[in-house]
């Protein structure tokens, strides 16, 4: 099997890995076994704006673009709504452009910055700042959880690269014990599949996992020229709140294999999806019947696709092949 690189997503339509080639990431990154805790190191800057900033250039092999409006800057601001007395995970902080005004109004800020380049700016920028808490880690392999104690809760806020964006999510939805409330902003594309309801043509993989632990809500859409470089593509911000945990004998791990089957040609019927899928799944429904039998035992029409399920049909179906 190919060695996945920090640019490849976990999730797509079908569950499968998806390579986005327009912004791929370096093949081989040196990362260290633990998260680098800078905030004991910043230190005083003789210069109040940090001159050299000016000569840190966005990375195109890391997928950044810098935000610069100011003005939605305070929309994101406002959507979270940062309070004294709670911290708040940043993820990818870049030039500080967020990272200002949360630490005027949150009580502790946790900021996750991957590219090495950015954190002497950062240290310089925020040396004041005694509720900055500054690692330089891959989010893709952050402990959310550990970073932030002694606080057992946070929310998060982050504008996140494109080419990594699903991959953060999910590692953070796996994390969602922790966290309360995530406000992200990502590619709109990606936002309309998160958002997707049944019967949507955005519907697919996405959309049914990040429906089955968050509630999603779509707060604003954010045009290229708001960041440097200028993308391709609009951006839009999203608010996702975990749900309640799902039903602890529900086996989670067969509701993927079913949702990745049932979207892995979306042109097809769910019926002939999931009469295509290999292995264990295939040999779980051969088990129960066969397709049609497991999809009557559900009451789904053999003949519906897969983005006309809900996620209640989704867990019906996964419960009738247990």
């Amino acid at each position: 099997m190919a060695k996945r690189r920090r640019g490849d997503t976990e999730i797509g339509d079908g569950g499968g890995v998806i390579k986005d080639k327009s912004r791929q990431a370096p093949s081989r990154v040196s990362r260290p076994a633990q998260p680098e805790d800078f905030s004991s190191n910043i230190f005083p800057s003789p210069h109040p704006r940090f001159s050299a900033s000016s000569r840190v250039r966005p990375s195109k092999s890391l997928g950044q673009n810098f935000l610069i409006n100011e003005g939605v800057v305070t929309k994101i601001i406002e959507a979270l709504a940062p309070e004294s007395d709670e911290t708040i995970i940043e993820i990818g902080p870049g030039k500080g452009a967020l990272t200002a005004q949360l630490l005027e109004k949150a009580g502790r800020v946790v900021a996750v910055e991957f590219d090495r380049n950015l954190i002497p700016l950062l240290q310089a920028t925020f040396a004041a700042r005694e509720n900055l808490k500054l690692l330089a880690e891959d989010a893709l392999a952050v402990d959310f959880c550990n970073v932030i104690q002694p606080a057992t809760q946070a929310r998060v806020v982050a504008n996140l690269p494109y080419n990594i964006a699903t991959a953060v999510l999910r590692r953070l939805i796996a994390q969602r014990s922790c966290l309360c409330e995530l406000v992200l902003m990502l590619q709109r594309e990606v936002v309309e599949r998160i958002t997707a309801a049944p019967g949507s043509k955005e519907r697919g993989y996405l959309s049914v996992f990040v429906e089955a632990y968050c509630d999603t809500e779509k707060l604003f859409d954010v045009a290229p020229g708001s960041f440097r470089p200028v993308p391709k593509v609009w951006s839009s911000v999203v608010r996702l709140t975990p749900k309640p945990a799902l039903d602890p004998e529900l086996d989670e791990e067969l509701l993927w294999q079913l949702v990745s089957a049932g979207f892995a040609q979306k042109r097809k019927t769910i019926l002939n999806n999931l009469r295509s899928a290999s292995g264990k799944l295939l040999e779980i429904i051969k088990r129960h019947g066969g397709a049609s039998i497991i999809l009557c035992r559900a009451e789904i029409d053999v003949q519906r696709r897969a983005e006309t399920i809900s996620l209640e049909e989704w867990l019906r179906l996964a419960r009738t092949m247990e």
